[in-house]
């Protein structure tokens, strides 16, 4: 049996008091990751095209740590205790009421000033009966940390399948309530090429609704909107520059997509459509679901996205402005990657309504999501069709 192997280093002495340790994941597939244990962050994900004939990285990186130090756009990054935004950084649980660090737009971002994605994390191997490989990177969180309640314990494991599949599987345990809401910031192109952008990526959500936002990004008040006949409709493939140019004041608002997709796998959706069925047992006991599928049509690579989580943040880069430079010198800039990040909804502990963020002594946080590529497995063009 073909097995995935994981190995160690440590990089040289940088912007940190403690080292730094590069893990590096390889599957038979010819697929390869690395993982740095400052931030978690997926430093590297090289994926071969779909002839065979080029493997490349189809995730934006920075040089080193030093770089990803003073990085405010979370490449790559396990983001936490919440990722994506909470309103004015306010929020109540249990009848108290706590406040967090606010960063963006006077909201609390991504976990605040001094999240997840800044701390050097603990690694260890992991090897798997089928052949995976993985590391396990673990931290901790100090009750207080950043303005959250409760000491927090929080595990990450990267996982290589042999067929080239990578999954994150993340857990969160606590001494007291509090809220959690942890994703991957990875910046996809499928390319390998920065400078060509993902503008000519197709993208297909699995999602009949989004979010729509406020002009700080915090999902309105209401229902989320369907997306029939608006350009936040993925239900079909469509390129992400076919009409995010489009007049439509979500998108100008944003300067793009940088919006949260409802999952229509998720038992909160199918409850919220009318669709449940006695076999939905919410989120802690579902199976993943697929959220979405990338294509680029020039190296024939495709990527799948399989959560078990009720979101999918969708964000075009749009914000990026060539200040970071890649590992190679080349300017990041505007569009030079796409962010699918899996979640729980932005507000959520603001936002009865929706699935809950809440973690209590018992009932720890439990999330998956998986990264395949059909077209190593036939999955391309002649290959599976496109469907759900």
């Amino acid at each position: 049996m073909a097995v995935c192997t994981a190995t160690r280093e440590v990089l040289p002495a940088d912007a940190f008091e403690e080292p730094v340790e590069r893990w590096t994941l390889r599957s038979p597939s010819g697929v390869e990751a690395r993982v740095l244990t400052l931030g978690a962050v997926l430093h590297s994900l090289r994926v071969p095209d779909a002839a065979g004939t080029a493997v490349d990285d189809v995730v934006l990186r920075l040089p080193g740590p030093r770089e990803y130090a003073g990085d405010s756009a979370y490449l790559g990054a396990v983001v936490g205790r919440y990722a994506n935004r909470i309103a004015g950084g306010r929020f109540r649980l249990d009848g108290a009421e706590h406040q967090v660090p606010v960063n963006d737009r006077g909201n609390a971002l991504h976990g605040g000033t001094d999240g997840f994605d800044r701390r050097v994390w603990r690694a260890l191997p992991v090897a798997y009966e089928d052949g995976s490989a993985g590391v396990r990177l673990t931290l901790d969180s100090p009750d207080g940390d950043q303005g959250f309640p409760g000491e927090l314990a929080v595990t990450v494991e990267y996982v290589l399948r042999p067929d080239g599949t990578l999954v994150l599987d993340g857990t969160a345990r606590t001494d007291r309530p509090t809220v959690v809401n942890l994703t991957h910031h990875a910046y996809f192109n499928l390319t390998g090429r920065p400078e060509l952008g993902v503008l000519n990526h197709v993208l297909t959500v699995d999602a009949d609704a989004y979010l729509p936002i406020d002009d700080t990004a915090v999902p309105l008040p209401g229902a989320p909107r369907p997306v029939h006949g608006t350009p936040f409709d993925f239900t079909a493939p469509h390129p992400l520059g076919e009409r995010i140019g489009a007049p439509d004041p979500q998108l100008t608002t944003a300067g793009g997509y940088d919006h949260c997709w409802v999952l229509r796998g998720h038992p909160w959706d199918r409850a919220r459509s009318g669709a449940a069925t006695g076999e939905d047992v919410g989120a802690e006991g579902a199976a993943p679901h697929r959220a979405a599928r990338l294509a680029d049509p020039a190296s024939g690579r495709i990527m799948e996205v399989r959560t078990t989580e009720p979101g999918l943040q969708v964000y075009t880069g749009q914000q990026l402005d060539g200040s970071l430079k890649d590992v190679d010198g080349r300017p990041l800039a505007a569009h030079a990657g796409v962010c699918l990040e899996t979640q729980h909804f932005p507000d959520s502990p603001n936002r009865p309504e929706y699935p809950s963020t809440e973690v209590r002594p018992g009932r720890p946080l439990r999330t998956r999501t998986e990264f395949g590529f059909p077209h190593l497995r036939g999955g391309g063009p002649g290959g599976t069709p496109e469907g759900g």
